[in-house]
């Protein structure tokens, strides 16, 4: 038997049914059933029938075969060494956009790993270009229900995202999509937005043919490509001006409309960096869908500007509140496409408690280039560069996209330890909400 279908076991639950069968770390799992074990999904899917005939090996090699009667849906205890049960698929794409080919060298391995495994689409929210996805891979996406699925389309015009995604099997691959609205897959898709490519009439283009899997394809975010000054030998590409970011708003604005007459949905969205750069206000809270995009980057800055005001007014009427709050000196970082809104968050804060003082240091990205401008890709090197000497008070707060998750280094390896000691400054993460930013710089836990 193949042995990417061996699954070794990392731990036991105590007290679980694999504990009671007498399973121990090192013991592999074969199969279920006679149904070899390709990834986590079969394993969930084979391991809640009532009855199982389970084919282990031993850590020490020997096979044996385990009856196991359960409960429906019962879990069995298992922890493996790969949650995904399977190694991740790497992307075969060279796109013209690819940020990932824009890191400069040096930087820890991971960093240059480019996923495009539909499973991660489904367990992590990670989008897919579909040219890595088999027929037998659509198949299992159909026959487990593994929705949504997020879809990298940036354009429908398959030769032109042949062309752009410098895969000759770019364009078929669409094909995938008409699959998964037949079966009722929920899909989300985004398209990376390039001046001279993909924008203007090939916008419309292919909000057209999208609008023809709604609702099962229930959103797509147009976000502005990312270009850092590390990009020799790349597409050469540039960033969209002021006056063409209006008019990408303005068709997605257009196509909202339509949308929402048939579907209910607004569906098509454009990044709040087009907003923002273009000096448009950014919609109201109702024109997102329930924030489906939110984590590409559409309406976060909405979300967060909605959350503060809430939070801030529920301070202000809090009289027991306003009177443990205490005169202070805080400081806090951003990008400089957030500048704005993070300088007057922090007027009104100082407006409505005099003794308080925030102070907003917009952070350059010298390290990936001036053209990357959101705060979660700001490195520690260049914090420490640019706060050496300013006045930080009792302690900086740093929004926790800066740091990779579940850690305190930043994308350039610093971590948080050595950012205090090279500012002599206490640093607190905070979560990127409004709620967050009233709490930390006014001192409170809670209301």
């Amino acid at each position: 038997m193949n042995k990417r279908h061996k699954h070794i076991i990392s731990e036991i639950i105590r007290g679980s049914i694999a504990e009671e069968m007498g399973l121990e770390p090192g013991d592999a799992i074969i199969s279920i059933n006679g149904n070899e074990i390709e990834d986590i999904f079969d394993y969930q899917y084979y391991s809640m029938d009532s009855e199982l005939n389970i084919v282990v090996e031993s850590k020490d090699g020997e096979e044996c075969l385990l009856e196991i009667e359960k409960d429906e849906d019962e879990e069995l205890g298992i922890i493996f060494d790969n949650g995904l049960m399977d190694n991740y698929r790497s992307c075969h794409n060279k796109c013209i956009f690819c940020f990932i080919d824009q890191n400069p060298p040096g930087m820890r391995e991971s960093l240059y790993f480019k996923d495009d495994d539909s499973r991660l689409s489904f367990l992590q929210g990670n989008y897919v270009t579909l040219t890595n996805m088999s027929d037998h891979d659509v198949d299992r996406i159909i026959k487990y229900n593994l929705s949504p699925i997020n879809i990298s389309f940036h354009t429908m015009n398959p030769e032109l995202r042949c062309r752009m995604l410098n895969n000759r099997f770019a364009g078929e691959a669409l094909k995938k999509v008409e699959r998964f609205y037949e079966a009722g897959i929920t899909m989300n898709g985004q398209i990376v937005l390039c001046p001279g490519w993909n924008d203007g009439k090939e916008l419309e283009y292919s909000i057209n043919e999208l609008m023809k899997y709604l609702p099962v394809l229930e959103s797509v975010s147009v976000v502005p490509v990312g270009l850092t000054r590390f990009r020799d030998g790349l597409e050469k590409l540039r960033a969209f001006t002021p006056e063409e970011c209006g008019e990408v708003i303005d068709i997605i604005e257009k196509y909202q409309k339509t949308a929402y007459e048939r579907s209910g949905l607004h569906f098509i969205h454009a990044s709040d960096e087009f907003y923002i750069v273009a000096g448009r206000d950014l919609p109201e809270s109702g024109r997102y869908d329930d924030y489906r995009q939110i984590d590409n980057g559409v309406g976060k800055a909405r979300f967060i500007i909605d959350d503060f005001n809430e939070t801030l007014e529920r301070v202000r009427s809090n009289p027991e509140i306003c009177a443990a709050i205490r005169p202070r000196t805080v400081s806090t970082v951003t990008g400089t496409l957030t500048t704005g809104m993070n300088e007057e968050f922090a007027c009104r804060i100082e407006e409505a408690f005099p003794g308080v003082k925030v102070n907003v240091y917009t952070i350059l990205n010298d390290f990936y280039g001036h053209g990357i401008t959101v705060t979660g890709l700001l490195v520690g090197s260049d914090i420490i560069n640019q706060l050496r000497g300013k006045e930080l008070g009792e302690r900086l707060y740093l929004p926790e996209t800066c740091l990779r998750s579940g850690s305190d280094e930043f994308l350039d390896d610093v971590r948080v330890p050595e950012l205090e000691d090279a500012l002599q400054c206490g640093v607190s993460i905070v979560k990127s909400s409004g709620r967050d930013f009233v709490f930390s710089m006014l001192g409170i836990r809670d209301l």
